[in-house]
């Protein structure tokens, strides 16, 4: 018994990397359905396809979505404060963006889309459509188009940075670019909730502006991965 909790123990660190690896897989990898795959189908389908795919398909494709991002989350929790003894800009950034995308699913997206769900299946049955539905589908695909913007400097932090050596310095993480970085993702954010689609509204728009992104934040870093 002994034996097995210290391989279990020794594991565990290599187990929660492998689970938060293959959730995120899983939650991005919705992501980019919805935005680039989904999106497209639902502008072109008619009334009677677009309800359709909103009271079978899209609740489920919706429930895997905010669950992988769930535990992409609590595996991501787990490794950075058990695992980590020292944390590196990139990382801390890295990781305030996912937390942000996190939040995004669960407190804007997934409401709205329940709006969007129940109207249509008002529908179905003969009803009619929630007035707050236009409105709801525009507040959750802002979110959603967010979330996007940020996944490819989010996704570049992590693994450009992962193996980095952790900084144990107070000063390092109250650095200048640490907090440019995280005005940036702040006045992201707030776009996310008060502004509007611009230029992420199309898929090549919000692929360009997160490429953009990620250059963006990889200067305000300003520091080689492969040395620090």
């Amino acid at each position: 018994m002994d034996s097995l909790m210290h391989v279990l123990i020794d594991t565990s660190p290599f187990l929660f990397r492998w689970g938060h690896v293959v959730f995120g897989i899983a939650w991005i990898g919705l992501l980019y359905y919805f935005n680039f795959v989904q999106g497209a189908y639902m502008a072109a389908a008619s009334d009677e396809g677009r309800v359709d795919a909103f009271t079978k398909l899209v609740p489920r494709a919706l429930w895997w979505f905010r669950w992988a991002a769930m535990m992409t989350f609590l595996t991501g929790l787990v490794l950075l404060l058990f695992i980590h003894r020292g944390l590196s800009v990139g990382i801390v950034l890295g990781s305030l963006m996912a937390i942000v995308m996190f939040l995004n699913v669960w407190l804007i997206i997934w409401p709205n889309q329940k709006v969007v769900i129940a109207s249509n299946e008002a529908v179905r049955d003969g009803g009619t459509a929630d007035p707050n539905q236009g409105s709801a589908a525009a507040t959750a695909l802002l979110a959603s188009r967010t979330n996007t913007l940020l996944s490819l400097p989010m996704l570049y932090l992590m693994i450009s940075y992962s193996h980095a050596q952790g900084i144990h310095l107070p000063g390092e993480l109250g650095s200048l670019s640490m907090w440019i970085g995280v005005a940036i993702i702040a006045a992201v954010e707030g776009n996310a909730i008060w502004g509007k689609l611009g230029p992420i509204a199309s898929a090549k728009g919000v692929i360009y502006s997160s490429v953009l992104l990620t250059v963006v934040m990889a200067l305000v870093l300003g520091f080689d991965t492969h040395t620090h």
